[in-house]
């Protein structure tokens, strides 16, 4: 059984979208546990078993290819199924007085440590993965109305790649795993926030 070691390309990249424009397409569906992983036996949705053995702190992209043959024009593809993931955006606290930066910041990190959450800082972006229900993390935000900063939630493959391997795990690594909960009637500070 062949061992794939490494990934040819990505179905996005120009290049490769032209070449498999008519190419039969196989797909690995990977869940976000297993997308993080350079090392992993996955099926596809044929029902072939694909080893894959990928050099370590290799990331898998959505799209990526595990192998193409030009003659029957049949291509291997991973393929992600990610979480979405809460986007807070803070870039309204640039013009703030630096009192109020730290207040706001400070009732973000209570709003998040407060549910366990962990989260990805990135410039002005604050980035939660969906840990619970859409409708309790959007209600725990509202709930604390905090002023100055806007939040939805993005698709989890758009998220990635602009993020660093031990940002992936924080994100996507354990947040199927239901680790959270919430509390309603105490406080304590323990945020995970990742630099």
């Amino acid at each position: 059984m062949e061992i794939f070691t490494e990934i040819i390309g990505n179905m996005h990249q120009p290049e490769w979208h032209q070449k498999l424009h008519d190419a039969e397409i196989e797909s690995i569906f990977l869940d976000q546990w297993t997308a993080q992983k350079s090392r992993f036996l996955a099926k596809s949705d044929s029902g072939a078993e694909y080893p894959v053995a990928l050099k370590r702190q290799s990331q898998i992209a959505d799209g990526d290819i595990l192998k193409f043959n030009p003659d029957t024009r049949k291509a291997v593809v991973l393929r992600l199924n990610l979480n979405p993931v809460l986007k807070i955006d803070m870039s309204k606290l640039s013009d703030k007085k630096p009192e109020e930066i730290i207040r706001i910041a400070v009732e973000l990190g209570h709003a998040i440590g407060n549910q366990h959450w962990p989260a990805v800082v990135k410039g002005t972006t604050v980035y939660v993965p969906l840990t619970v229900d859409r409708k309790v993390m959007l209600s725990v935000m509202e709930t604390h109305n905090i002023d100055d900063i806007s939040y939805e939630f993005e698709e989890g493959r758009e998220v990635i790649p602009y993020m660093a391997p031990h940002e992936i795990r924080v994100l996507f690594g354990g947040a199927s795993h239901g680790n959270s909960h919430i509390h309603t009637d105490h406080v304590h500070a323990d945020a995970k926030i990742v630099h």
